[in-house]
């Protein structure tokens, strides 16, 4: 894929994370925003959407250069989440999408940072089961299913997805200094989180 495709991609990307973050802050529930914010990951991976957490996860098994595709795929994500953010607020939906993002995104903010660097340690470990679990399960159910306890699971315990956040971010409006570092801290805590579970996947495959 040329690098205007895999830009585009990773911008609908960002797009879709926009509607399961739209989906979760729409409902009271938490437990049926966290099941509603999985149209996301799914409309990714059924599209051949590219998504950072996703794709950081698989570093190792490319060449160099795939870390500037990384990159490119975040920034587009950023992009994606940013511009459907704000097109949001626009609508008559949007000063209620933003009141409970800010409440959200005032939590996470007021977190210290290595806090937030493990949560979204386990954030990716559960996107990575969900990802891996899309291609391989051998299952069509056990595909879906992946996908679906990966994020809800990541959602319920408050994980911290920094795709998800870049638009929680926007959509409150509230970027500055201090949320784009957390932004930084989290993107960084994603890929060592997804990185070291697929190595340790790995190992333990190759044992059996």
């Amino acid at each position: 894929m040329n690098k205007m495709k895999l830009f585009l991609s990773a911008i609908l990307a960002g797009i879709c994370i926009s509607f399961g973050g739209a989906a979760y802050l729409s409902v009271e529930s938490k437990v049926l925003g966290a099941f509603l914010f999985t149209i996301g990951l799914f409309a990714i991976c059924t599209m051949g959407f590219h998504l950072y957490t996703g794709k950081v996860c698989f570093v190792f098994d490319h060449p160099f250069n795939y870390l500037f595709e990384v990159l490119l795929i975040w920034i587009g994500n950023f992009v994606g989440t940013f511009f459907s953010a704000h097109l949001q607020l626009l609508t008559r939906y949007g000063a209620v999408l933003a009141k409970n993002a800010s409440t959200i995104c005032q939590i996470k903010c007021s977190d210290e940072i290595l806090s937030v660097f493990i949560l979204a340690m386990f954030c990716n470990a559960l996107i990575y089961f969900a990802v891996d679990g899309f291609q391989n399960n051998p299952h069509e159910i056990g595909k879906y299913l992946a996908l679906f306890f990966g994020v809800v699971v990541f959602i319920f315990c408050g994980f911290e997805h920094s795709i998800a956040n870049m638009y929680y971010f926007s959509i409150a409006d509230i970027w500055s200094v201090k949320t784009f570092t957390y932004l930084l801290v989290i993107s960084l805590g994603n890929a060592i989180g997804g990185i070291v579970f697929h190595i340790a996947h790995q190992i333990v495959t190759k044992a059996c």
